[in-house]
């Protein structure tokens, strides 16, 4: 029997709340992942405001390990909450400031999108906009399956861990779709 190709994938939480959903089903992906694959969470906390007149020739310092982590990954992966029906300031400005390095993270990078909003559609919103952000960037999005959750005040218990079994059942599926992808990718 033939061991299976084993993966590395950098996961964001695009919100940098102590009790984010997010940050919590991120928590729930790194658990449920198969054992060929790992998720390492970064954090975007650290990112300063992008300012073309200050990182036109040089990025803030914080920047470069973590552009070094996403290039070296096999994909990446975003969870994220929706504010003001779209993507959270912290994560479009740390996608902004990414972007602008040289080495150009995203390029071609397998990518996927998830989010839990306490809200009834989850995080359709946002997931439709981070999309084409990504077009822009040349990073490529599995399309299957999307997971927005919905109510997520009431899919996790009170040690945040999820409880929703549909859910939990979907997220080793999203990751084997990336993994799909990444290949593709030839990452």
């Amino acid at each position: 029997m033939s061991e299976l190709k084993k993966y590395h994938f950098i996961a964001i939480s695009g919100s940098l709340r102590k009790g984010s959903y997010n940050t919590m089903t991120l928590k729930a992906l790194q658990s449920l992942a198969p054992s060929h694959i790992t998720i390492e969470q970064a954090s975007i906390a650290d990112i300063p405001f992008y300012n073309a007149d200050l990182h036109t020739e040089q990025l803030p310092e914080q920047v470069v390990p973590l552009v070094k982590k996403i290039k070296e990954s096999d994909g990446v992966i975003f969870v994220s909450p929706e504010y003001n029906y779209s993507i959270p300031g912290a994560l479009k400005n740390a996608i902004d400031v990414l972007s602008r390095h040289p080495d150009k993270p995203f390029n071609e990078k397998a990518v996927a999108i998830l989010g839990a909003s306490q809200g009834q559609i989850g995080t359709a919103r946002m997931q439709y906009h981070l999309r084409q952000v990504m077009v822009f960037l040349n990073a490529f999005v599995i399309n299957k399956p999307e997971i927005m959750i919905g109510h997520a005040q009431h899919k996790f218990d009170e040690n945040g861990n999820l409880t929703d079994e549909f859910i939990t059942k979907q997220l080793p599926l999203l990751l084997e779709s990336l993994c799909r992808l990444s290949d593709k990718m030839g990452a």
